[in-house]
């Protein structure tokens, strides 16, 4: 990735889950180089481990989010590292391809547990000291939180709740000075379709169709999602809260 020539969250940590792999990897490695020193959350202890290697100033928590006590956990780790914290990145997700005549209970509640319910609770575990230091929260959606995804309407709709969440802890944080934001990527290279249990050749098929109908001819890289991450939360953006900001090569104009 190409290495910021300013570092302007020197001093500042930040808390990003997801961050095994793919978006939260990078952002994880961004913010690091961006000055921050970064905890990575993620359920994956070796591939945790491979992005702590990317940069010095990147420690790392295993946890499963859904578990009770994961949130505090968290939140802990960062302040009894660091003694503070300023930027929270919700990017642990999960993704699942079900037609609504394929619904089941379980995997809804997964969808919900980890795309809505882990964030909420961790952004409440980690209020006291984002308020303490005029923090900020970025929460990454999808284009499919506000664009129909027919064979993933629950997936989509667990980002439609994560973007309504946004604009509305936005508007409850604004006295504590707790930006809050969202940013949400079109196709982006990862391993969420596999993870998703789909087989090489559907993934294959599946990524392919996502390039032919971006404007820009190709899926996005984490990387160039990771770049607005840092932006976001860089202190100077002070004035920008309650935003949904889509990356996406113009899928979303088509």
């Amino acid at each position: 990735m190409t290495t910021p020539t300013t570092t302007p969250l020197t001093g500042r940590v930040a808390l990003v889950t997801g961050a095994s792999s793919g978006i939260g990897r990078a952002a994880a490695t961004a913010l690091a180089h961006a000055g921050a020193h970064v905890i990575g959350v993620a359920r994956n202890p070796e591939r945790l481990a491979e992005t702590a290697r990317t940069h010095p100033a990147i420690t790392t928590h295993p946890a499963d989010l859904r578990d009770n006590h994961a949130p505090t956990a968290a939140v802990d780790a960062a302040l009894n590292t660091h003694g503070r914290l300023d930027i929270l990145v919700n990017n642990a997700g999960a993704t699942a391809v079900m037609a609504l005549d394929d619904t089941r209970r379980d995997t809804v509640d997964d969808l919900f547990a980890l795309n809505v319910t882990a964030p909420s609770l961790l952004t409440a575990a980690a209020l006291d000291p984002l308020t303490q230091h005029q923090g900020t929260i970025v929460n990454i959606s999808s284009t499919y939180g506000h664009r129909p995804l027919p064979g993933g309407a629950h997936y989509a709709a667990s980002k439609a709740a994560l973007e309504s969440l946004t604009r509305t802890w936005a508007l409850e944080l604004a006295p504590r000075n707790i930006r809050v934001n969202a940013l949400a990527p079109g196709p982006t290279r990862s391993n969420a379709l596999a993870a998703a249990g789909l087989d090489p050749d559907t993934i294959t098929g599946m990524q392919q169709a996502e390039a032919d109908r971006v404007p820009l001819g190709r899926r996005g890289e984490p990387d160039e999602v990771a770049a607005w991450i840092t932006h976001l939360a860089d202190p100077a953006h002070t004035w920008l809260t309650g935003q949904v900001l889509t990356i996406d090569g113009g899928l979303e104009l088509t």
